[in-house]
């Protein structure tokens, strides 16, 4: 079986912005201003992840997922996947699975209370990965997308940690999440072996 590696980071500054712009802008239906991009990138760099092939001719990523984390009417710590896209050419190699694995554990890390998403009602292999890692559907959004396509809103709910002591560990403050905690931070940085005849099915999503 033929293997190769993927190296994961997270996004490290403007230089990758371009890279992050054509990789979307390519694979989802929803168009975005370089604003929208910036305003998830610049307060939470640590939650958006990019993949790379190991070849090192090759420095342009095939994926990337963009997130965020705030606290939601003030009441829960809430992450929030905002775009997941991985060139056609590099699907079904366990690339959305590992990047989507990478912010969830990011954020919960830096607390989380739950994590949502939306994705195309139809979009049938963006609904089979999340929902393989604990997603569920929570409600059907009509016209909710520019092309009127309905949309199914996704949650994940994160239970607590407890520390040896028994206290509650996952607690943040409404300042440390806009932020982005630098808790575990160093363990962001992974390269993932993967099977160029991986199974996992993979589409862009949002």
């Amino acid at each position: 079986m033929s293997e190769m590696s993927i190296f994961y980071r997270p996004y490290s500054g403007e230089a990758d912005l371009p890279f992050i712009m054509d990789l979307v802008q390519s694979e989802l239906s929803e168009p975005y201003v370089i604003y929208t991009f910036r305003y998830f990138l610049h307060q939470w760099p640590h939650l958006s992840f990019l993949a790379y092939p190991s070849d090192p001719a090759n420095s342009t990523p095939v994926g990337v997922i963009v997130c965020k984390q705030s606290m939601h009417r003030e009441t829960a710590n809430r992450g929030y996947i905002a775009m997941l896209s991985v060139n056609k050419n590099w699907r079904k190699r366990g690339i959305a699975s590992t990047l989507v694995k990478n912010s969830l554990d990011a954020m919960k890390e830096d607390g989380v209370e739950e994590i949502v998403l939306e994705t195309e009602y139809d979009n049938s292999a963006a609904l089979s990965l999340y929902e393989s890692l604990g997603f569920i559907r929570e409600k059907r959004l009509y016209r909710f997308y520019l092309n009127g396509k309905d949309a199914f809103r996704l949650v994940l709910s994160v239970p607590p940690s407890y520390s040896d002591d028994g206290s509650d560990t996952t607690g943040s403050s409404p300042d440390s999440v806009a932020s982005g905690s630098s808790r575990g931070r160093s363990s962001m940085y992974r390269t993932i072996r993967v099977s160029h005849d991986s199974d996992d099915e993979e589409e862009s999503s949002r």
